[in-house]
C-alpha cells in the first residue's frame, strides 16, 4: 500500500474509534504498516481524534524504530506495535483500545467465551484474556504473542484491547467486534452463565462466514 493511502486509512481508523465507542479523549490508538516499504503509520500522541489528518500521523521504520519525518511524537504504545509487526507478518494494522464491556472482561482477567454464533464468525474461538504484565520494553507485545490464538484479539489483564488484521480496516473490525460481543456477553453474565458452542459448531459457523460470506 502507497504511503499516502496508508496515511488516509489509518487516520480515517483512528477517527472510528472514537465514532464506535472504543476509545475516550486520547485513550487508543491505531497504526497501519507498508511491507513492501518496511514504513508504519501511528497515531501521535495525545492529539485530539477530531483534529486529527493524515499529514499528522508519524512515519516510522519497521526494522530500526526510528521516526523517520514527523514534527510530533508517536503514541506511547509504538514498542509494542513494532513488536507486533515483527514477530506477526501477516498483520498490516494493529489497534490499542480501553473499550468499556470488552475492558472489563479484562479487569476481572476473564477471556470472553465463544458463546455466540457471533463469535464464532469473526473469532472462531474464544477471545483470550492473558494476565496483567507492565508497559516496560516488549513486555506487552510478548506477552500478546505468548497468550493470543487464532482470534484477531486479545484482552490485556487490568489494562484493555489489543486488535489486529491484514489492514487498517480489518484491525477496526476486529476491535469493534471486540467491543460488542464483549457488551453482550456481559449482559448474558448478569442472567445466568453464557454456553459455549461445541467446537465442531464454532467450526462451521466460522468457515462459512470467512470463506462464503458477503461479495469477494
Amino acid at each position: 500500500m502507497q504511503l499516502t493511502k496508508l496515511r488516509e486509512e489509518v487516520c480515517h481508523v483512528n477517527q472510528m474509534l472514537p465514532t464506535m465507542g472504543l476509545v475516550t479523549i486520547h485513550s487508543g490508538n491505531a497504526s497501519g504498516l507498508d511491507r513492501s516499504s518496511g514504513r508504519l503509520v501511528i497515531k501521535p500522541s495525545g492529539v485530539d481524534y477530531d483534529s486529527l489528518a493524515p499529514q499528522d500521523l508519524v512515519e516510522v521504520d519497521l526494522e530500526t524504530g526510528r521516526v523517520v519525518d514527523s514534527r510530533l511524537r508517536p503514541s506511547v504504545d509504538l514498542p509494542h506495535h513494532l513488536f507486533l509487526y515483527r514477530n506477526l507478518p501477516e498483520l498490516g494494522g494493529v489497534i490499542h483500545t480501553h473499550s468499556n464491556f470488552a475492558t472489563a472482561m479484562a479487569a476481572v482477567g476473564r477471556a470472553i467465551p465463544v458463546c455466540l454464533t457471533a463469535i464464532a464468525d469473526e473469532f472462531g474461538t474464544e477471545i483470550p484474556c492473558c494476565p496483567y504484565i507492565d508497559n516496560q520494553g516488549d513486555h506487552i507485545g510478548q506477552a500478546i504473542l505468548k497468550h493470543h490464538n487464532q482470534a484477531p484479539a486479545i484482552l490485556l489483564g487490568n489494562h484493555g484491547v489489543f486488535a489486529w488484521g491484514p489492514t487498517p480496516r480489518a484491525a477496526l473490525k476486529a476491535a469493534v467486534m471486540t467491543e460488542d460481543v464483549a457488551k453482550t456477553v456481559h449482559l448474558a453474565l448478569q442472567i445466568g452463565e453464557p454456553k459455549p458452542l461445541p467446537p465442531s459448531e464454532v467450526e462451521k459457523w466460522y468457515e462459512r462466514y470467512h470463506n462464503r460470506y458477503g461479495q469477494k
